[in-house]
């Protein structure tokens, strides 16, 4: 199909939809409420249920039920209505159910404001709900990346019976960029042995997270554990540019990694040999292939649109074998490409003591110019 300008928050809605989303499940919150809006209009017009909910703790409910009839259903918020779907969340990992959920970050903590942050990488990558699962977790970094891990997310919820977040933030949801959709799906006709379904003459099914019995739970969790493995070992993904002859590299991830790219190719022009390393799967995380990286380079520079939360994965995935910096702007502060060439400067220039970690040597430059 032909490209068209689209809104990253209209394009992930219709992606869903062509993708055969059947069910969707929300509550408006800036900045994805376009996502929403889309999905109200759309869904209607495919005769698929759309249900706006009377808060984000409904919604969630109500998006883990219908995935217990097997069918494909979503849910879309930003970060603080995240926090309120992390019981359900876990809910649903429990019960071993699929579901694609769209984060659209914005500024926090608490209420915080409506522009464009990475400050869930914690409660999405680390967190996602009580107890022992992991959700996968796929970040773009522009609008047609947005509609392709979109796409994508359905068929690994289904693959592996788990949540699969799609992470993006306030930027990306209001870019509009030039990109392709997918053409439009059949919706699914068949489900899964495992799905309720209402009928009757045959055994009872039944779906739940509660197990009273601690061997139980026990063979549950170890159940969900041995599934992340398949995970971790065949769904890692990421991009790397101009790492062939790189003596530097920048880690960063959707927004933070497209303006580092731009950054990269600043350097280059003044001779820095660096390239970019972007992780778009966070959960599995690539640690092999950035535990490579550090064995090839002199050093790494991490940037996030926050405070260092990837960061600490990045440290621990290099295994200390080469130095760490980090440049971060938290609260919905977008980092300019400027700020990130001086600060691969700073770092190639003279890096910190091993001793001192690179968020408190962030935080001293950062008290210098605020």
């Amino acid at each position: 199909m032909a490209k068209q300008l689209l809104k990253g928050n209209v394009a992930v809605a219709e992606a869903a939809i062509r993708a055969g989303v059947q069910a969707y499940f929300g509550y408006p919150i800036t900045p994805q409420t376009e996502l929403l809006e889309w999905m109200s209009a759309r869904m209607p017009e495919e005769g698929r249920a759309f249900v706006q909910a009377e808060s984000e703790l409904a919604a969630v409910n109500m998006v883990y039920g219908a995935a217990c009839t097997g069918r494909r259903v979503m849910s879309s918020s930003s970060s603080p209505g995240i926090s309120l779907m992390m019981e359900g969340i876990s809910y649903m990992a429990g019960t071993e159910v699929p579901a694609v959920l769209v984060d659209v970050m914005r500024g926090g903590p608490g209420l915080g404001n409506i522009q464009p942050s990475q400050s869930d990488y914690n409660q999405i990558v680390h967190g996602g709900g009580h107890g022992d699962f992991h959700s996968i977790v796929l970040a773009p970094c522009s609008v047609q990346e947005s509609i392709d891990l979109t796409v994508l997310a359905f068929d690994l919820a289904e693959k592996y019976r788990s949540i699969v977040v799609v992470l993006s933030d306030g930027s990306i949801g209001q870019m509009m960029e030039a990109a392709e959709l997918p053409p439009m799906m059949p919706l699914k006709k068949e489900f899964p042995e495992w799905a309720v379904d209402g009928s009757v003459g045959r055994d009872r099914r039944f779906l739940s997270s509660i197990y009273l019995d601690p061997p139980a739970e026990e063979v549950t969790n170890m159940r969900l554990l041995n599934r992340w493995a398949k995970i971790r070992e065949k769904e890692v993904r990421y991009k790397e540019y101009f790492l062939e002859d790189a003596e530097y590299a920048i880690v960063g991830f959707g927004s933070a990694g497209r303006i580092a790219l731009t950054a990269v190719r600043q350097l280059r022009e003044q001779g820095v040999k660096i390239g970019l390393f972007r992780p778009i799967s966070l959960s599995p995380f690539p640690e092999k292939q950035i535990e490579e990286l550090g064995k090839r380079v002199k050093g790494i520079l991490v940037t996030e649109m926050n405070t260092g939360q990837m960061l600490d994965d990045v440290i621990m995935a290099t295994r200390s074998s080469v130095p760490v910096d980090f440049y971060g702007r938290p609260g919905g502060i977008i980092p300019l490409p400027d700020e990130i060439v001086a600060a691969v400067q700073r770092m190639i220039a003279g890096p910190g003591s091993n001793l001192e970690h690179p968020r408190d040597r962030w935080m001293k430059f950062m008290s210098l110019i605020n």
